[in-house]
């Protein structure tokens, strides 16, 4: 695998070790959290983020497509989350060629997701559910574990 490649797997693997903090242990009502009673939710945000990677593999494989998507329930959008962020992982994984350029697709679509994701972060303490902080240069993430499922932090703090 080329180290261009391998360097986007390791990026979707950070968003979803960070991404997955930013959503685990949320209470019910942070789905419908704006933080300015805008209709921008968290629900909504998230759900932008499985658009963004949706879109990511229909760039790598030369079909691309946008699309909005209606939000679903949120424990179902979290699943959503990890599952395309899984396809696009796969489609990197395997031999097939890149329709688009590692770059344009790291500047679109990932790099928006990490934006919102810190987006979600920021929610969570205007909400009242704060996480802890981690020195993330020091997470175990490997690329392929985009998944639910992550390495617990080893050191968090307030």
């Amino acid at each position: 695998m080329d180290e261009k490649r391998a360097l986007l797997r390791h990026t979707v693997a950070t968003v979803a070790y960070r991404g997955g903090k930013a959503v685990r242990g949320a209470p019910a009502e942070f789905a419908s959290f704006s933080g300015d009673a805008s209709n921008r939710t968290a629900l909504k945000i998230l759900a932008h983020i499985g658009d963004l990677y949706d879109w990511a593999l229909t760039q790598a494989t030369g079909a691309e497509a946008w699309n909005d998507s209606t939000p679903l329930e949120w424990d179902r959008e979290v699943e959503r989350f990890h599952a395309t962020l899984q396809r696009f992982d796969d489609y990197l994984a395997s031999a097939a060629p890149l329709a688009a350029s590692a770059e344009k697709i790291f500047q679109g679509a990932i790099a928006d997701s990490l934006t919102h994701i810190g987006q979600l972060t920021i929610l969570r303490r205007l909400g009242g559910a704060r996480m802890k902080s981690e020195n993330y240069s020091r997470a175990d993430i490997v690329a392929g574990r985009v998944g639910h499922e992550q390495t617990a932090p080893k050191r968090e703090f307030d």
